[in-house]
């Protein structure tokens, strides 16, 4: 097992994306698969960096990586030191993030004879799942999708009403984030943002149109984002697999930080259904 751990993807104009490479020596050439964390998350929460490991020991090549405006750094891609790069976050530039990672692994990996660049399969957790499936239905690089503990639709998400005109007016509303107590900024643009790119964002739409294999995985015990979701994405899209993970929460019974070298039984059920779909 080869693993790169916080490379840098610089970009002209933008803000430079962290990302970690997890790769088993094959004779092959084996996919990739690019993991986008969720909502308040980044690439080494938890237990996200023992599922890659296994996944990568199944002959796939996986990276991963922290959107750019995640809240992280480059030299400390943990945790939201930057909560300013946090408030300026919004969808359009996590799909722009995505696809710039996705642009590296294929030319990093043009001239590696055991990985195949344009076999490319996403995986996307939660607010992430969003984004994979929307950027699956416009890439026709991309082969597989995952949603992951997805959510089905953006717009619900947002605030409403007397909070909706509260927020324009005072231009940020803050959620406290539960596990490091930060008070966490959310600026007004991510709501012109979606609503200057409803059309895009509308993840039903999205999912209507895929072609390609697309599983759906979501935890029986789910309160973060409800298993409605999870079934309105698979009504959606007949063709998509659904699978259920009995007794699971949003992050399949893990939490941050993960000090135990195994996974839980929950995520290891996550790892044996992405293997299966992905050399389906």
């Amino acid at each position: 097992m080869h693993i790169e751990k916080n490379i840098i993807i610089s970009r002209d104009k933008k803000k430079s994306i962290l990302a970690d490479i997890y790769q088993s020596k094959t004779e092959t050439a084996t996919p990739i698969v690019i993991f986008c964390h969720g909502y308040k998350g980044f690439k080494d929460w938890g237990a996200w960096h023992l599922m890659l490991e296994a996944i990568s020991k199944s002959k796939f090549c996986c990276v991963t990586f922290n959107f750019s405006h995640n809240g992280g750094t480059i030299e400390n891609p943990i945790d939201f030191p930057d909560l300013e790069a946090f408030g300026n976050n919004n969808y359009t530039k996590e799909l722009g993030d995505l696809n710039d990672v996705i642009d590296w692994v294929q030319q990093r990996f043009i001239d590696d004879v055991s990985i195949n660049e344009n076999e490319i399969y996403l995986i996307g957790h939660s607010r992430g799942g969003g984004i994979v499936s929307i950027k699956t239905e416009e890439d026709s690089r991309i082969k597989k999708v995952i949603s992951l503990a997805g959510v089905c639709d953006y717009k619900s998400r947002f605030i409403e009403g007397d909070a909706l005109d509260k927020w324009k007016k005072d231009g940020v509303y803050y959620v406290v984030n539960g596990r490091t107590k930060q008070q966490m900024p959310h600026y007004y643009q991510f709501y012109t943002d979606f609503i200057l790119n409803e059309e895009r964002l509308n993840i039903q739409r999205a999912v209507t149109h895929l072609k390609i294999p697309h599983l759906i995985i979501h935890g029986s015990n789910d309160t973060s984002v409800t298993m409605d979701n999870a079934k309105n994405l698979h009504v959606w899209n007949p063709k998509s697999k659904l699978v259920i993970i009995e007794n699971a929460d949003h992050v399949f019974n893990t939490k941050h930080p993960w000090k135990l070298n195994v996974m839980s039984k929950e995520l290891q059920h996550v790892v044996d259904s992405t293997i299966q779909f992905f050399k389906s």
